[in-house]
């Protein structure tokens, strides 16, 4: 008992015992309990992807998906571990709402096409360069103006959501996965094969986000890290919530660019 009191230390104590009674009975009451407990996570999560998506998105819809997130997160959380159930509770979230977005196939194939092309044109580039192209190389050489390429981010934005949130394909015949925020231990956790591929697939992500420019690199780590929504980033950058969208839009391209070059 100490050890789990030890290992949560961020847990009350009435949640520590709501939580030891789910856990030794798995009464499906005591689950309700837990779920009721946790939905605002559901839609603070839904909150902060809703932002990157176009308006017919409805935010009842992501909280719907987010909902089964919660659920397997809840199912399979182990508090003795000395995680704080949010932290692991939010990745399962975000992964369920983006299959769910996935699923219904919300981004129109053109848009997917431009975004494949886009990637494709920056492995290239960036590949000749040996360094991290800049906004006016990137224009030049996809034979369009600044402000042309500005407009292109913000039509690419809503498909960038499938980011660090998304299940990386390191092996398409094989359908080797990982998503990045998926960093807790538990019972299905993969053998040593998988983990070996996950181990380098981390370490190939890793590469990729040390390789963005300083400021893409910034807005990464304050939004998947740190927590910030993108108005909150504006703030500390001093620029507007748009602007921010397109420097994710810009770093999330350069990751899938990389990994795909080098996955």
């Amino acid at each position: 008992m100490q050890r789990a009191e030890a290992a949560a230390p961020d847990m009350s104590p009435r949640l520590l015992r709501l939580w030891r009674r789910y856990k030794k009975s798995r009464a499906p009451e005591l689950r309700e309990q837990l779920i009721l407990e946790y939905a605002p996570l559901v839609k603070y999560v839904a909150g902060r992807l809703a932002v990157m998506l176009p308006p017919h998105v409805e935010f009842d819809d992501l909280v719907s998906y987010g909902v089964f997130g919660l659920v397997e997160a809840v199912e399979r959380y182990d508090f003795e571990r000395g995680v704080k159930f949010e932290t692991y509770a939010a990745a399962r979230i975000r992964g369920a709402i983006i299959d769910g977005l996935r699923s219904a196939d919300w981004v129109p194939r053109s848009v997917r096409q431009k975004a494949r092309a886009l990637e494709k044109e920056l492995v290239r580039l960036e590949s000749h360069l040996g360094r991290a192209a800049s906004d006016d190389e990137v224009a030049q050489a996809l034979g369009m103006t600044v402000q042309e390429y500005d407009r292109l981010l913000a039509e690419l934005s809503g498909a960038s959501l499938v980011s660090l949130d998304e299940v990386w394909v390191a092996d398409p015949e094989e359908e080797s996965q990982l998503r990045l925020l998926e960093t807790v231990s538990d019972s299905a956790a993969p053998g040593p094969e998988e983990s070996l591929e996950e181990r380098e697939l981390r370490r190939l992500v890793a590469e990729a986000i040390d390789r963005l420019p300083e400021r893409e690199r910034l807005v990464v780590a304050l939004y998947y890290h740190d927590g910030l929504t993108l108005k909150e980033i504006g703030r500390v950058l001093g620029v507007t919530e748009s602007r921010v969208c397109q420097i994710h839009t810009k770093a999330i391209l350069r990751l899938r660019a990389y990994l795909a070059a080098h996955g």
